[in-house]
């Protein structure tokens, strides 16, 4: 297992401790994350790419989105929550995603969170720790949501550290990452997230030879979907909107990859 120094693993994710033909990488975005990733994932999996059994990796969004994909929730499961009101200090994300995802855990899942005491990444293990905490840790951005408690340690969203934490899924001969909010999404933040994970992928890469990772990231027309207010991340209305967009992206992208497994 290699794991970047400044990364700590809580447990021993599949996604860490052997290699794989595939694992998946889905980062951060709000609700319109959750809509855009799960879109993405069950467009992929319709295309026959089998994210349902691949051991994947989630931040802040996508902890939300590898948990559904794990345990075989759709995307009707989320389209009738209700953004909260934010900032809040409120335990809202808790609630939201015991709703979802009761008290199940999953062994091919893992997320990323910040430990608030140290400021280091961790890794957190599914099959050691409630699904809903570890959604509600990785999710819990400083300034809109509290920290999340997880046996007597407050953590926040992985996405302060990284918005996918793709360094830390390293033992696959593929690698997908799903980034809602690289590309055209937000205008200058987006255009920043996509270079900065672009380095990233550039680093993987060098430290994987004969691997392959894609990037799969919104393209124009969800981009204008999103909008530039960030706060719009957690409109609920428009992340209805984006998920029959994002599945048919997934779809055309699943059926990329399997007509071209060598690319």
């Amino acid at each position: 297992m290699q794991v970047d120094a400044h990364v700590d693993v809580d447990g021993a994710p599949d996604v860490l401790e052997a290699p794989h033909p595939l694992s998946v990488v889905y980062g951060g975005g709000g609700v319109f994350g959750i809509a855009y990733g799960l879109g993405v994932a069950n467009g992929l999996a319709d295309a026959g790419v089998p994210v349902a059994t691949a051991p994947s990796l989630g931040t802040s969004a996508g902890s939300w989105v590898a948990s559904a994909v794990a345990l075989g929730i759709g995307y009707e499961r989320f389209a009738g929550m209700v953004s909260p009101s934010v900032p809040t200090r409120d335990p809202v994300l808790v609630e939201a995603a015991r709703a979802v995802f009761g008290d199940a855990r999953h062994h091919l899942v893992a997320v990323s969170a910040v430990l608030l005491r140290s400021r280091r990444r961790h890794i957190l293990d599914g099959a050691v720790y409630d699904l809903a905490d570890l959604a509600a840790a990785s999710s819990a951005v400083p300034g809109i949501f509290p920290p999340h408690r997880i046996e007597g340690r407050l953590y926040v969203d992985g996405g302060m550290w990284s918005a996918t934490s793709v360094d830390a899924a390293a033992e696959a001969d593929e690698v997908i990452v799903v980034a809602p909010l690289a590309g055209p999404v937000m205008g200058p933040m987006g255009r920043t997230a996509g270079l900065l994970l672009g380095r990233e992928l550039q680093t993987w890469r060098k430290r994987h030879p004969g691997k392959r990772i894609t990037m799969i990231r919104p393209d124009h027309a969800i981009g204008r979907m999103a909008g530039r207010n960030p706060l719009g991340l957690f409109d609920a209305d428009r992340a209805r909107e984006v998920y029959p967009v994002a599945l048919e992206q997934g779809r055309r992208w699943g059926e990329r990859l399997l007509l071209d497994p060598a690319s």
